[in-house]
């Protein structure tokens, strides 16, 4: 049975004509229609439920049931019970007989979610039911059949776990026979513009909400995010702003203050992350270099203070411990022997850079930075790499104002 690729994408609402989106649908068209057990692999939030649905309804078993367990969501003591079911009175409130998923599953599919949390004692049972079809429910010696397909996902490294003792090697090898793995959003942005259009207009539609489109630069900044998340982190943010921004078109400004304010413990932790800019590429490296010379200048006055007999505290403050002295090193240190000097000039030449100094330099990093971080000075002196009792000081001394917005991309 031959599987289009065309049709099987718009039955199983995969979206995206990326390359890599392109080769997980190729190799669902040559699994879907041979009766054998898939592992599907890939970050958090990528879509696995999304390819094992596109599995069974391209497969023989796409008219009987196929049902969907999450076996990291389902508690150690109960999984058995779930999974295979269970006898009356085998344990306190198992009031009735009742069948496990892979009974209900019989002629169809059973999807294991997260297969990767499933326990060591559970990983020999589905071992079994792969091989041989045969289980037994909880409090029974009565042997049991179910023909199933049996689709497995996780997002944990599986030969890692194996290598920890975490995860049975047969059922690894048994589960791996194919694998599919899907790729993450940041590995494939050119499906971003499509995935964007199909959410807004599903949810908008849904909603009864006027839906304006999203302008060109408006999505362009949001191919730059790194999406962690993956599609389910872009369809929440696509609801969320449209809800937000209701019967407005969405500019690049609208996302930029969204990105700012969902994610600011992750810009937090990374300042690289990509934003949008109203600079030159030149520009910015000017920016770059600007706060690396500060940096610079900063651990040369830290090495002068240390060999003068001076300490710094964790707050960045430099205390009058003494911890080695001019004495000890049998010469004074004068305040101009720690200049940076090339043959009687400074590093940075007055004639290569104009009439800029250092303190210059170090005005204007501080005045960027500020202006980076939209005064926030918690953010600047953490990014500068001082303590903020320091960066008031710098503030007060070159007179800079108390107050500097960033400007709107």
């Amino acid at each position: 049975m031959m599987v289009d690729i065309d049709r099987l994408q718009k039955q199983s609402g995969i979206i995206g004509t990326s390359e890599k989106i392109q080769q997980v649908l190729k190799m669902i068209a040559q699994v879907a229609p041979v009766d054998i057990s898939v592992l599907i692999t890939g970050d958090s939030g990528t879509g696995k439920e999304v390819m094992a649905k596109a599995i069974h309804k391209a497969g023989r078993r796409a008219h009987q049931q196929m049902v969907i367990v999450n076996c990291g969501a389902i508690p150690e003591g109960i999984i058995e019970s779930e999974l295979f079911g269970h006898k009356k009175g085998s344990f306190t409130g198992a009031a009735d007989d009742r069948k496990g998923y892979f009974e209900e599953a019989h002629k169809g599919t059973i999807f294991l979610d997260e297969i990767g949390e499933t326990p060591l004692e559970t990983q020999v049972k589905l071992l079994r039911v792969l091989e041989t079809g045969e289980f037994m429910r909880v409090g029974e010696a009565k042997t049991r059949y179910a023909d199933v397909r049996i689709i497995a996902a996780t997002n944990n490294d599986l030969d890692e776990l194996v290598k920890k003792g975490h995860f049975r090697p047969d059922l690894y090898y048994r589960l791996k026979t194919v694998m599919l793995n899907v790729p993450a959003l940041r590995n494939r942005v050119e499906d971003i513009s499509p995935m964007v259009e199909r959410f807004a207009l599903e949810f908008t539609r849904s909603n009864d909400i006027l839906y304006r489109g999203f302008m060109p630069d408006a999505v362009r900044l949001l191919k730059q995010y790194d999406w962690p998340g993956n599609v389910r982190e872009l369809k929440n943010f696509v609801e969320r702003i449209l809800v937000l921004e209701k019967g407005e078109r969405i500019t690049a400004e609208m996302v930029q203050r969204e990105l700012s304010d969902a994610f600011a413990p992750l810009t937090e932790k990374n300042i690289h992350l990509p934003v949008a800019v109203d600079q030159t590429s030149d520009r910015a490296e000017i920016d770059i270099i600007l706060r690396q010379l500060f940096l610079l200048r900063q651990d040369t006055e830290l090495i002068r203070n240390l060999i003068v007999g001076k300490a710094v505290d964790n707050t960045g403050i430099i205390s009058n411990m003494p911890l080695v002295h001019d004495a000890e090193l049998g010469t004074a240190i004068t305040e101009k022997s720690m200049e940076i000097t090339e043959e009687g000039h400074s590093l940075i030449r007055d004639d290569a850079i104009g009439d800029m100094q250092l303190k210059d330099l170090e005005r204007d990093a501080i005045t960027r930075t500020l202006r980076f971080f939209n005064n926030n000075r918690r953010k600047t002196a953490r990014s500068l790499g001082m303590s903020e009792r320091t960066l008031y000081r710098k503030i007060e001394e070159y007179e800079l104002e108390p107050k500097i917005k960033r400007r709107r991309v």
